[in-house]
């Protein structure tokens, strides 16, 4: 019995940790295909960490994620979210997951969410031509996201939980804000990320 209730428990530990990684995507996302409308405030602690360190991400890195996101279009045919897949898998091609790479994910996802819906006509801050109400989450963003939570939240769900979820990730952002103002750490903020957006060049490239 105690066995039993252990893994209802894990169960819903899991499932609510997808939750969670699904609400911080599509909370980034949509962030990224609205702007530059005002954004609503985040919704948790953790999605505002997000916000700040994958944009700081895509500004630090903004020619190499915005040429492989175009490159990733050009290949990934019509289905993005398979191919999104296979990227997540290549970014930890060496069995090393860190907060660094959790957020380059982030980072090349939000281009690549908002290089979609251009494609698609509709410009960031504009309504789709479908009838998009003002605020509402282009569809794009809801099928990435759950790539994302699958993967993380499913997946790689015991690195989350051995690393203390999400308030881990706050831990990790508060720590790196911290640094932030320090000049000689300012290169090597997002050095963790390095390796995985090597990665994404090589899986792009061959």
């Amino acid at each position: 019995m105690c066995r039993e209730q252990s893994d209802i428990a894990g169960r819903k530990m899991s499932c609510g940790l997808w939750k969670e990684t699904l609400a911080l995507g599509e909370d980034y996302l949509s962030l990224c295909c609205t702007s530059p409308r005002p954004a609503p405030p985040p919704p948790s602690e953790s999605a505002a960490a997000m916000r700040l360190l994958a944009q700081k991400m895509e500004k630090q890195h903004q020619a190499t994620l915005h040429s492989h996101a175009q490159t990733f279009l050009r290949q990934c045919g019509p289905d993005p979210c398979s191919s999104l897949r296979k990227v997540m898998e290549e970014l930890v091609v060496d069995g090393h997951l860190n907060w660094g790479r959790v957020v380059s994910l982030f980072a090349f996802t939000g281009v690549l969410a908002r290089q979609l819906q251009e494609q698609k006509g509709m410009k960031p801050g504009l309504d789709s031509v479908q009838g998009q109400e003002p605020g509402q989450e282009p569809g794009n963003c809801r099928g990435l996201a759950e790539t994302i939570a699958d993967y993380l939240g499913e997946e790689k769900k015991d690195w989350l939980l051995e690393n203390d979820g999400w308030e881990g990730f706050c831990k990790f952002s508060r720590s790196a804000i911290e640094v932030r103002q320090d000049s000689s750490m300012k290169t090597a903020l997002f050095a963790a990320a390095g390796v995985g957006l090597a990665g994404l060049t090589f899986l792009l490239v061959r």
